[in-house]
């Protein structure tokens, strides 16, 4: 094999791939990525068995053929050569050199041919979404996912469609996410749950906007991504995920509209009080007199701050975790933000008229007698 093609080209298609190789395996292989020259064009893949991703990039063929390279090496070596062209070729089956300008590297190579390519999906039942849509509604759930793996289905997010909408949901047992997004044109009903790593890692390298279209193929064992050059493949989790209907109708006594942005910022001051091991809770106050009050106390201080909301309802005090509810508000892009309480014991509930997001936060247990 033998190719030409920019640094930058290259380097951008291995930023890409590089999610789907495995960084703790067995396998040696699992840690190398694929480079396929044929037809004119150089295909580029990654697969840790879980995720496989595939980019094609302009490149000038001068001879066919496959190799697989080290992954985390092979990165680095393009990454650091001058902004020029890198000439590429296999002097023999177990090396590869790799000039630039100045520059040359001789390293060791596998026979591509050990190299597991990602499996082809059939295309029967589909959607598309924007590039924009499907990386914002990732942002707005992927927080509350579980990263205890005896919990597995918590690991996962939940993605259905139903009635031409996109339902995304998470959840980690302390607290739900939910986004829903509108679809165009007829599409299937379908359920699956996708590791949240698969979701994480597609975030980071969907950049395109709200004109540029991803395409997702849905089978009985794998999730596929498709937009522009590039093709994201994902195992699924087996099993039934969580009935969260019950929560979704949750009564309340009480609606509060506050300003996010100060809201967010009283919470992210309260936190500058809490040490990572601190399970302390911020003590949310709502008063007749139509202000939210917070309060903490840790052994690094104390703070009491107020600001002025709107309110229907009684008065309430509940015990929150800071950090769940600061995570609801920072991917929430509304200025302003409705929540919901009935109780110290019942959860706290954020959501737009439309529901278009809902959040779902349980509270903390606390003497709510000694804050009045």
């Amino acid at each position: 094999m033998r190719i030409k093609c920019r640094k930058s080209t290259l380097s951008s298609g291995l930023a890409i791939v590089s999610k789907a190789v495995s960084t703790k395996t067995t396998s040696p292989i699992l840690e190398c990525v694929l480079l396929q020259a044929t037809g004119g064009q150089v295909t580029l893949t990654a697969n840790n068995l879980e995720l496989g991703i595939e980019t094609v990039i302009e490149a000038t063929v001068l001879e066919e053929g496959k190799v697989a390279l080290e992954a985390k090496l092979f990165t680095d070596i393009i990454r650091s050569l001058p902004d020029s062209e890198v000439d590429m070729e296999t002097t023999s089956d177990i090396r590869v050199d790799i000039h630039c300008e100045k520059a040359r590297f001789t390293i060791p190579c596998r026979n591509g041919d050990e190299f597991s390519l990602l499996p082809n999906i059939e295309k029967e039942k589909s959607i598309q979404i924007s590039q924009l849509a499907l990386r914002d509604v990732i942002r707005q759930t992927i927080f509350s996912i579980s990263d205890n793996e005896n919990a597995r289905m918590m690991t996962g997010v939940s993605l259905e469609v139903m009635d031409n909408r996109l339902i995304v949901i998470t959840l980690d047992g302390h607290r739900i996410s939910r986004r829903k997004i509108d679809l165009r044109g007829d599409n299937p009903d379908v359920s699956v749950v996708v590791p949240g790593k698969t979701m994480q890692e597609l975030s980071k390298i969907i950049n395109g906007g709200n004109d540029d279209l991803v395409d997702i193929y849905f089978t009985d064992q794998h999730l596929q991504f498709e937009y522009d050059q590039t093709r994201v493949v994902s195992r699924l989790l087996e099993g039934e995920y969580f009935k969260i209907a019950s929560m979704m109708s949750i009564g309340h006594s009480m609606k509060v509209k506050a300003n996010k942005k100060e809201l967010m910022a009283i919470i992210d001051r309260a936190r500058l009080l809490i040490q990572e091991t601190d399970k302390k809770p911020i003590i949310v106050s709502v008063k007749n007199d139509g202000n939210l009050y917070v309060r903490l106390d840790t052994n690094l201080g104390s703070m009491n701050e107020e600001m002025e909301i709107e309110k229907e309802g009684d008065e309430i005090i509940i015990g929150m975790n800071p950090k769940f509810l600061g995570d609801a508000l920072r991917v929430i892009d509304d200025d302003e933000v409705e929540f919901y309480m009935s109780d110290s014991k019942n959860p706290l509930i954020i959501k737009n008229e439309k529901e278009d997001y809902v959040y779902i936060i349980l509270p903390i247990s606390i003497n709510t007698d000694i804050y009045r």
